[in-house]
């Protein structure tokens, strides 16, 4: 069983490596016969030694040149080899303990992905109570962010991976898509809890236009993210590449 990680990186220099290391030692501390991984991470046009020190970290890279979550997620997914794709972002990490769920929901044949909820590390108090007060919902209505997000291959191709009209939230579409694929296979997507994936803190710092920024982009978010489901493709799409720079900002 081949499981590919796929690694969205924008100018992700100052915390790729680490990632990268931590996700290697945790496949490491769970060794098991039959199991096998591949590391991919997508540059998405970045300015800085992403690229450089994912292949310094034996990884394999493809460049992404549009700036776009969904889009540097497909592009990996579009190299990877296994039956499985595990997309972890570039700020955030696997401990040991969570490989070891995610390896049993492969194994166990009754699930078609799952996600986690996330442990903030860094950063403000106020952006650690921000996301963590997240994990309730994920758990009530079994979605899941983007930072760690185990799908089955077959499934990711049948709904079309994440939906590059959607400059946020695409991880819950894309969830909402697989779930409902998911019921006519027979197949369950879960949420882990016991053991968050670690993510960084590193947006929402306590200023006036640090706040601002985040308030706005994501309000604008969640309207543009209920829209989509009504005004056509493609001025969801152009809305959102100019009102969500807050997640793209150059870094």
């Amino acid at each position: 069983m081949l499981i590919s990680v796929v690694v969205p990186a924008y100018n992700e220099a100052e915390f790729l490596r680490q990632t990268l290391e931590r996700i290697q030692q945790a496949f490491k501390e769970n060794e098991c016969q039959g199991i096998i991984w591949e590391l991919i991470v997508c540059d998405n046009n970045s300015s800085d030694r992403t690229a450089v020190i994912a292949t310094e970290m034996g990884a394999t890279v493809i460049f992404e040149p549009v700036n776009q979550i969904a889009r540097a997620r497909n592009s990996g997914a579009s190299i990877a080899k296994g039956e499985w794709l595990l997309f972890i972002d570039a700020d955030s990490y696997p401990t040991p303990d969570l490989m070891a769920e995610t390896l049993n929901v492969v194994r166990e044949g009754q699930f078609i992905g799952c996600g986690t909820t996330v442990e903030v590390v860094g950063g403000t108090m106020f952006n650690k109570l921000r996301m963590e007060r997240l994990n309730p919902l994920f758990r009530l209505f079994n979605w899941s962010g983007g930072a760690y997000l185990l799908v089955q291959r077959d499934a990711f191709e049948a709904v079309g991976g994440f939906s590059t009209d959607l400059y946020a939230y695409e991880e819950i579409d894309f969830v909402i898509r697989l779930k409902r694929y998911g019921r006519k296979q027979n197949k369950k997507f879960t949420v882990l809890h016991r053991h968050p994936v670690i993510t960084s803190g590193r947006k929402g710092d306590i200023g006036f236009f640090s706040l601002g920024g985040l308030f706005v982009s994501n309000f604008l978010a969640v309207i543009l993210f209920g829209l989509h489901y009504l005004l056509p493709k493609a001025i969801v799409r152009w809305l959102g590449s100019r009102l969500l720079g807050y997640w793209y900002d150059q870094r």
